[in-house]
């Protein structure tokens, strides 16, 4: 409704049956897309939200509608013609409608936590030659500096003298040098390990992609982009937890020297892997990153990583699988997601399956024939090389387009951000 100069005086948001809003996220962030540009404020917004959304918490309600719509309004600019150089990749844009928060709503948590979706998405949203392992490095590097944590880096032939022989071996034919990536953040509270997979570009290896499947690789370290993300909103919100982040960061590509279907690899752990798919590189890193988490006696490992494509034929793109040991740790974090507007699903730990990564001549397999329980198989192979408790979260296409901007695809963050404080490991 236009005011007496002609400018947006009052507009009117349709929110749906409840039928309506159970099929989205972030319903207000359609209406925040397709305003006039201006400030707006939600009128009568607790007595509104209680009415249309009974036997929901107000405040949570309204922390994720005011969260979609600053999500909404993030755009990857960074090599569009129209963008400075200075402005970066991506952006919450401060331009279009702004919203004014409602009472009682930590407005600075809520900025906090869009500045660490946005870090996610830029980091995804990066062609690969723009964010090879020596680029995600110095992303690390730029966080640690914002939070004062400390970082460390092992880098090529350091690898193997480190005793991280998977790592070395995924990344050894890139042109940049695999390399493990540590950062440390806190001094007191329970000690919280986050390990994402770091796979800045995989062709499959000698097991070549196919080209339709090769072009989505760029968001192969996905996993690393978000705990990343996460990272960031523990340290944003000064969490009391001794946080270590591990990171492998490699390119699986094609040389001379890549490893080869049939090689038996040894892992930090003293296990044997037999390679049957060089394109089931993922878990070779992600098991010596596991391996070193647990030497450090952590009270909570948690891996993200995009593993597998089978993890996304079971759940679809917008539920993050996760596998966890423990039925409390699984309640909690559905609980997180769900107040987060951030969909998880609980997949099995399935026993009777580690025989399928049981082959003749070595002690794991990494590829599995049949094609069946890929997901689970996969999880079973990282589990069974650390021992602490872990959750295992497979992360998806967390920077890709869709229609609207605000809902990115499996990047499950905040929901194990709204996890922790509650976590008896935490």
């Amino acid at each position: 409704m236009p005011g007496p100069d002609g400018s947006a005086l009052l507009a009117l948001a349709g929110y749906g049956t409840a039928s309506q809003r159970s099929r989205k996220r972030f319903v207000l962030a359609a209406a925040a897309e397709s305003l006039p540009a201006g400030n707006y404020q939600l009128n009568n917004a607790t007595e509104t939200t209680a009415a249309l959304a009974p036997g929901l918490q107000v405040e949570g309600v309204l922390e994720s509608e005011c969260l979609g719509w600053l999500l909404s309004h993030y755009k990857f600019t960074r090599y569009k013609a129209s963008t400075s150089a200075a402005s970066g990749g991506g952006a919450l844009s401060g331009a279009g409608a702004g919203l004014v928060a409602p009472t009682g709503i930590d407005a600075a948590a809520i900025e906090s936590l869009a500045a660490a979706e946005c870090l996610t998405r830029d980091l995804i949203n990066t062609p690969a030659a723009d964010m090879g392992p020596a680029q995600l490095e110095a992303a690390v590097e730029a966080l640690a500096s914002e939070f004062d944590a400390s970082i460390g880096v092992i880098t090529g032939d350091e690898l193997i003298e480190a005793n991280l022989p998977l790592i070395h071996t995924v990344g050894r034919a890139a042109e940049q040098a695999p390399r493990l990536i540590d950062m440390h953040w806190g001094s007191t509270g329970p000690r919280l390990t986050l390990v994402g997979k770091g796979v800045c570009f995989d062709t499959g290896g000698l097991n070549l992609k196919p080209g339709s499947s090769m072009g989505l690789m760029k968001k192969d370290m996905g996993g690393a982009a978000n705990v990343l993300g996460l990272a960031r909103m523990i340290m944003a919100a000064g969490l009391a937890v001794q946080l270590r982040v591990l990171i492998p960061a490699v390119e699986n590509s094609v040389a001379g020297n890549a490893f080869r279907p049939g090689d038996v690899l040894t892992s930090r752990k003293g296990l044997t892997v037999e390679i049957n798919n060089t394109d089931a590189e993922g878990r070779l890193v992600l098991a010596d990153a596991l391996s070193l988490a647990e030497e450090g006696s952590p009270d909570l490992v948690i891996s993200m990583a995009t593993l597998t494509g089978a993890a996304r034929v079971a759940v679809g793109p917008d539920l993050a699988p996760f596998y966890t040991d423990s039925d409390s740790d699984g309640a909690a974090l559905a609980t997180g997601a769900s107040s987060q507007a951030d969909p998880v699903w609980r997949m099995p730990f399935h026993a009777p399956y580690e025989a399928m990564i049981e082959p003749a001549i070595a002690d794991l397999d990494n590829a599995p024939s049949g094609g069946f329980a890929g997901s689970i198989t996969a999880a079973l192979f990282c589990a069974g090389l650390p021992q602490t408790v872990a959750i295992c979260i497979s992360t998806f296409m967390a920077g890709c387009p869709r229609p609207c901007r605000a809902a990115p695809r499996a990047a499950p963050a905040r929901a194990v951000a709204r996890f922790l404080p509650p976590c008896p490991h935490c």
